[in-house]
């Protein structure tokens, strides 16, 4: 029983030492890729046509605003509560628009980067199967990296093309 124990004890060590980590900056490997790119142009397109969108709202809300303020003393007060109403109204769908586009802003970015991500980790865990990794670490994620750690970013983009 105590050689067994002791054999255990000696084992121990060794399997410690057969184990290979790696690390990777997935984050690199991203930016690197030209569907990145693509989607980073579409997400940037839409972005820039809801913005002016939003904008041209908020230019007509303002000039209502204008007008209403230049002619509120000259208003009876049922005419002024029936524009303070359109103004709220016009304010609301403002603020309306702005939350669809936000929405839709998130569910592009979502839909264009979640195969690109799919692929990355893929990718990593070719690299990781094929190199006989026990982990591979996101880079910057590790208070402490030892030199037996590879940095695998190289292959995984390798195995993206």
């Amino acid at each position: 029983m105590k050689k067994l124990i002791l054999m255990l004890m000696l084992c121990a060590p060794m399997a410690m030492f057969a184990q290979k980590f790696g690390k990777v900056n997935a984050r690199a490997v991203v930016e690197s890729l030209p569907s990145y790119a693509k989607a980073q142009g579409e997400i940037s397109a839409l972005s820039k046509q809801k913005e002016n969108e939003i904008k041209s709202m908020q230019d007509e809300l303002q000039r209502k605003v204008d007008e209403y303020q230049k002619s509120q003393s000259t208003m009876n007060p049922t005419a002024k509560k029936a524009k303070e109403d359109e103004l709220n109204s016009l304010s609301q769908k403002v603020q309306q628009a702005y939350n669809d586009a936000q929405n839709e802003l998130q569910k592009k970015n979502a839909e264009l980067l979640q195969p690109i991500s799919a692929s990355v980790q893929d990718a990593i865990e070719k690299v990781g199967k094929e190199g006989g990794y026990t982990f591979i670490f996101e880079d910057g994620a590790a208070l402490y990296t030892g030199t037996t750690v590879k940095d695998v970013t190289a292959e995984v983009k390798a195995k993206l093309k």
